[in-house]
């Protein structure tokens, strides 16, 4: 046990709630400083993790372990085999993701003076579902890992049907239907692990899974069965995701829900189902998932091409924008299904460059949305000449999403592309429309929005404040430097990747 560290970072955004329970509701400025400065907090302390990693170390670090529960279940072989610990722990991958979480939600945060009202109840609700984020990547612990994955989806569901645009009430209960099945399958599988081996533990349901087939059929963990657990969880990671034909859920809330919102549910919420494939799926069941690794690469592909293909005849930029979620999504199946070094990086790398873009891009379309009042793109011409600086970053933003050299979703495609032309090659080559279709609708979309015939009917635009467009410059430079410097996150993934590789056999 190295810190009590993780659990300050996981649980500071509480401080954020305790205080607004004292400040009064009509104290509209304070609240909006509060819940601001609340997430500056959880931000120090990831760059603590962050920087404080040792990426010359393939265990968990920063980690904490404590006497939970113990049901103490009478004539148990060893007494107390049904206890659950308090267990935490990072990885290269989830230090990762959880900084990545920290500073999309300081910038949602910022972008959250976009709201109009209740301003008490949407911070309080806001810092709930960052707890929930943070804890999701530092469990060690099936059961933590899903009381933090279900405290991610009450917040939000609110969020959505509250502070929404026309249709939340629907866009909600769509997610809130939705994810509860998916949690559901999830809470099932859970506890079949936890009642087969009595441990909850990742690290101990990892060795336990990885005995002997024979060992494993006293347990009735005969091969078809442990089949069957994987094919359960990708449906249920698969609706967080999501695969295809588990997205519809999804475009609805990237269409209604605030701009703030829409960021982390793009730029953390679904990288949550990517997270789990790798963590539960390759890392508890690495035989099974090799066998289906073709299946999983063929889904990937599926996802790369309809979503471009559906968001090329989109007129509504928030729907181009939440297709193209579903299309890159599939970058991370393709280098999960590759079943190589080079692939897997590549998928977590698509995680994070991902999370950059979206959060990017969905900021944007909230401030054109601010300043116009519409996001349909034949409506929009224009502005580059109205609004030089967003125009720009909308551009920037347009150029990484389609994989420009030179930033993070190149880097992202090429490896995870590289990693399945190794096994795959047919199938690889398909894929590869996908990022050609991805550039095509991409520039479609951007160019007529800032270089298109100039509409009257959107008057005297006048550009964004600083404090408007500070989120986009700061996700704009993380997006370059990672282009630039891939090493900034290849060091930090390459050990936990490699360990996974050589411990679960699977091809490299």
């Amino acid at each position: 046990m190295d810190s009590i560290l993780l659990s300050a970072l996981i649980f500071s955004p509480l401080l954020g709630i305790l205080v607004l329970l004292f400040v009064p509701k009509t104290d509209e400025v304070l609240i909006k400083w509060i819940g601001l400065l609340a997430t500056l907090l959880p931000l120090v302390l990831a760059f603590f993790v962050y920087f404080g990693f040792d990426t010359a170390k393939e265990t968990l670090q920063f980690a904490e372990q404590y006497k939970w529960i113990d049901f103490n279940i009478q004539g148990q072989p060893n007494g107390n085999d049904f206890t659950i610990k308090y267990d935490l722990g990072v990885n290269g991958l989830s230090v990762v993701l959880m900084l990545l979480t920290a500073i999309v939600s300081t910038l949602a945060a910022a972008t959250s003076v976009w709201i109009k009202d209740q301003w008490k109840g949407y911070f309080m609700l806001f810092l709930l579902l960052e707890v929930g984020m943070l804890g999701v990547f530092a469990s060690q612990n099936l059961l933590l890992f899903f009381i933090f994955f279900e405290i991610t989806l009450i917040p939000t569901f609110f969020l959505i049907g509250k502070w929404g645009y026309l249709d939340k009430e629907k866009a909600a209960y769509s997610f809130l239907i939705y994810n509860g099945l998916g949690s559901a399958i999830l809470l099932i599988v859970f506890i079949i692990l936890y009642m087969k081996s009595g441990t909850m533990n990742f690290t101990g349901l990892s060795a336990f899974l990885s005995q002997p087939p024979e060992m494993l059929e006293r347990y009735y963990l005969g091969d078809n069965f442990r089949m069957g657990l994987l094919i359960a969880l990708l449906v249920a990671l698969g609706v967080k995701l999501p695969i295809v034909p588990l997205h519809s859920w999804m475009l609805q809330v990237h269409v209604q829900a605030p701009p703030s919102i829409v960021m982390i549910h793009s730029g953390i919420l679904l990288k949550i189902g990517a997270y789990g494939l790798y963590q539960f799926g390759l890392g508890f069941f690495p035989g099974e998932f090799e066998q289906i690794a073709f299946w999983i690469a063929l889904l990937g592909v599926i996802n790369l091409l309809y979503g471009a293909f559906i968001a090329f005849v989109q007129i509504d930029f928030k729907k181009v924008l939440a297709y193209s979620s579903v299309s890159h999504m599939g970058i991370v199946l393709i280098g999960l299904g590759s079943l190589t070094e080079a692939g897997i990086q590549g998928a977590m790398f698509q995680v994070i460059s991902h999370g950059l873009i979206s959060a990017l891009l969905f900021f944007l379309v909230g401030l054109i949305y601010q300043r116009t009042g519409t996001s349909l793109i034949t409506h929009l011409g224009g502005l580059a000449k109205m609004m030089p600086i967003t125009a720009g970053f909308l551009l920037a933003g347009g150029l990484a999403s389609l994989g420009l050299p030179g930033m993070s979703g190149f880097v992202s495609e090429f490896m995870a592309f590289f990693g399945l032309f190794k096994t795959m090659p047919v199938l690889a080559a398909i894929g590869t429309l996908g990022i050609i279709l991805t550039a095509v609708y991409i520039l479609r979309a951007v160019l007529t929005i800032t270089f298109g015939e100039t509409k009257e009917a959107l008057g005297t635009i006048k550009e964004g404040r600083f404090v408007e467009w500070l989120p986009a410059l700061i996700l704009t430079f993380f997006i370059i430097l990672i282009g630039v410097y891939p090493a900034v996150l290849s060091d930090m993934l390459h050990l936990t990747i490699e360990a996974m590789m050589a411990g679960k056999g699977a091809i490299t």
